[in-house]
């Protein structure tokens, strides 16, 4: 069954409810939470990661640099409700360097999909906190018009991902709609959840 979030219009993140992500390969309990809050406004989407993290660590400070091979936290991104051939990848990792690209998957495999890391998402805007000692969380804001022409559609397909990385530990890999690969593995757009764009009144 494919998981679905109402976005509603942007208030505040207390009023925005929260999900949680379960472990990719299996959809159990992780060992680490991680918790996304979303939300829209007339120009843009606007996500929140919020994650339990015992040894925060990153080292990739660079744009593009390969950020998944750390700790990151990611969302997939394609506008209508169909399994999407593309869509939008973005990543953030605890010390806010991005990595952001277009991806192209006429077969919903890795093996076939094609990644274009040259593709920047201009107007993003990605933020770090780092206020209490065992937890970061990261914020975005993705304007419309870098993952859409016109005006938004209400359905979109996505999903959310983190990639924990304890050192001395075992990596754990997080999604809010998981994909059951083993070794874990994100690009599998046919397991992305949907999102429904709360309309003025409220309703869905």
């Amino acid at each position: 069954m494919i998981p679905e979030i109402v976005v509603p219009p942007w208030a505040s993140w207390a009023q925005v409810p929260a999900v949680s992500l379960t472990r990719s390969r299996d959809g159990g309990p992780p060992e680490q939470a991680t918790a996304v809050r979303i939300a829209r406004d007339d120009r843009a989407l606007l996500l929140r990661f919020e994650c339990d993290d015992r040894d925060i660590w990153a080292t990739h400070t660079q744009r593009d640099a390969p950020l998944w091979e750390e700790e990151v936290v990611e969302v997939f991104l394609a506008p209508g409700a169909a399994d999407p051939k593309e869509y939008v990848e973005i990543e953030v990792n605890p010390l806010g360097a991005v990595f952001d690209a277009r991806v192209e998957s006429p077969e919903g495999r890795r093996e076939s999909m094609r990644v274009d890391a040259a593709w920047n998402a201009a107007g993003l805007v990605a933020t770090v906190d780092r206020e209490a000692p065992g937890a970061w969380s990261a914020d975005l804001i993705i304007p419309w018009v870098d993952l859409c022409e016109g005006p938004p559609p209400r359905i979109w397909r996505a999903n959310f991902f983190r990639i924990e990385r304890p050192r001395g530990g075992t990596d754990e890999f997080s999604s809010w709609s998981p994909t059951f690969a083993d070794p874990p593995d994100f690009h599998r757009p046919v397991h992305f959840g949907r999102l429904i764009l709360d309309r003025p009144d409220g309703r869905a």
